[in-house]
C-alpha cells in the first residue's frame, strides 16, 4: 500500500535509482545494465500492488531483455535528434515549430523511451545555454510553436517553468506552447496548486497552451491520476492532449486502445498521437511490425468516433519527422514512406 504521507518530492527523491534498490524492493535478481533507472516510490508501490506481470512493471521495471537488446538491432538516436539540434537545447526539425529541452530530469525512466540512450549519456543536445535559446527563437520568426520536451518539463520547479514561459511570451511570433509530459501519470501529486497557478496564468497569455500527456494503458490511471487530471481540467483554455506509444505486450490490441481512449476522453483529454514504437537500442522487445500496427489501427477506426481517434504515426529514423502510417489502400507495408516534405524514405 502506498504510504499516505508520501509527497511527490519525497517520492521522487527516494525513488529507486540503482539495480540493487530495484532488486531489494521487488525481491528480484536483475543484472546491471547500461541504461539509467528511476522509479519514484509512489509508482514503485503501485507496481508492487499490480504485480510483476502487470502493465506498469512491463513499462517501468528494468528487464534483462534490455541487456540482450543493447547488443542487437536498435539505434541510439532513433528519430535523428542529433541531425537537427541547434545551440540552446533546441531541436528544429519542422519549419514552424521547434523542441526545447530544458531538463534531463524525468519522473520515471520508461524502458522503451526514444531518448533512453541520449539521457543516459547526457548528450550535448541537453547542454544548457538559455541566452542562445532566446537568440535562436528571436531570430527565427517562422517558429510559432515551442514544444517543451526533455526530460520532462513538468519536473522543472514552478519558478523555473514560469521564467521560461515568461521569456517566450515576450517573443511576438511565439503563439503556441506545448508541454509533453509523463508526470501526470507517473507522479500525479506533482500537479499541485503552485504548478496549476503557473499554467493558469499562461493559458491565456499564448493563443494556445497545451499539455500532451503520455499514457499507454487504462491501468495507468488510478484515483491519484484522476485527481491530477481534474486539477488540470479546471484551468480554462488549457488544451489537454494525449500521446500513446503502441507497444508489443502492452497495448497492441484495438480493444485495449479503445478502452484507453474512451477513459481519457472522460477525463477531458483528446487523443492526439498513437506512435509506432521507435527502434530504440535496449527497447527492441517492444517492437511490432508496421503491418500489425496498421491492422490494429484499422480495427480501432471501426470502434471509435472519428474525433476520438489519434493520428497513427512513425518518427522516421534519420530525422525525417512524424509520418502517418495508416494506409486505407493496403495493410501490407511496402518498405517506403512519404514524409511531410514529400520525400520517399526507405526503411
Amino acid at each position: 500500500m502506498i504510504p499516505s504521507e508520501l509527497s511527490w518530492k519525497d517520492s521522487f527523491k527516494n525513488g529507486l535509482r540503482s539495480i540493487e534498490q530495484v532488486n531489494q524492493f521487488f525481491n528480484i535478481s536483475l543484472k546491471e545494465m547500461h541504461f539509467d533507472n528511476l522509479i519514484p516510490l509512489h509508482l514503485a508501490y503501485r507496481i508492487k500492488e499490480q504485480g510483476l506481470d502487470g502493465i506498469l512493471a512491463k513499462q517501468f521495471l528494468p528487464s534483462n531483455e534490455e541487456i540482450a537488446d543493447h547488443q542487437e538491432d536498435g539505434l541510439n538516436d532513433p528519430i535523428g535528434d542529433q541531425n537537427f539540434s541547434r545551440p540552446g537545447q533546441i531541436i528544429h526539425r519542422y519549419k514552424n515549430r521547434a523542441l526545447f529541452l530544458p531538463t534531463t530530469v524525468c519522473p520515471v525512466v520508461c524502458r522503451y523511451c526514444f531518448r533512453k540512450n541520449e539521457l543516459s549519456n547526457n548528450d550535448e543536445i541537453f547542454k544548457s545555454d538559455f541566452q542562445k535559446t532566446l537568440e535562436y527563437f528571436e531570430n527565427h520568426p517562422e517558429i510559432e510553436e515551442i514544444i517543451f520536451s526533455g526530460g520532462d518539463p513538468l519536473m522543472l520547479s514552478n519558478e523555473k517553468l514560469e521564467s521560461y514561459l515568461n521569456s517566450f511570451s515576450k517573443i511576438k511570433h511565439i503563439k503556441y506552447i506545448r508541454l509533453h509530459s509523463r508526470t501526470p501519470i507517473s507522479l500525479p501529486q506533482r500537479i499541485d496548486t503552485g504548478l496549476t497557478e503557473v499554467l493558469k496564468k499562461y493559458a491565456n497569455t499564448f493563443e494556445t497552451l497545451s499539455i500532451a500527456i503520455h499514457v499507454n494503458h487504462k491501468e495507468e490511471i488510478d484515483a491519484d491520476v484522476t485527481a491530477a487530471m481534474a486539477r488540470l481540467r479546471e484551468i480554462q483554455s488549457l488544451n489537454l492532449l494525449s500521446q500513446t506509444v503502441l507497444l508489443k505486450g502492452i497495448n497492441d490490441c484495438p480493444n485495449i486502445l479503445e478502452d484507453l481512449f474512451k477513459k481519457i476522453n472522460r477525463l477531458g483529454i483528446r487523443p492526439y498521437y498513437l506512435h509506432h514504437p521507435d527502434k530504440v537500442k535496449g527497447g527492441m522487445h517492444f517492437q511490432l511490425d508496421i503491418k500489425a500496427g496498421r491492422i490494429i489501427y484499422a480495427n480501432l477506426r471501426d470502434k471509435l468516433p472519428g474525433w476520438l481517434i489519434p493520428q497513427y504515426v512513425l518518427d522516421i529514423p534519420g530525422g525525417y519527422g512524424k509520418t502517418p502510417l495508416f494506409n486505407p489502400e493496403a495493410l501490407e507495408f511496402s518498405g517506403v514512406l512519404i514524409n511531410y516534405k514529400s520525400q520517399q524514405i526507405k526503411l
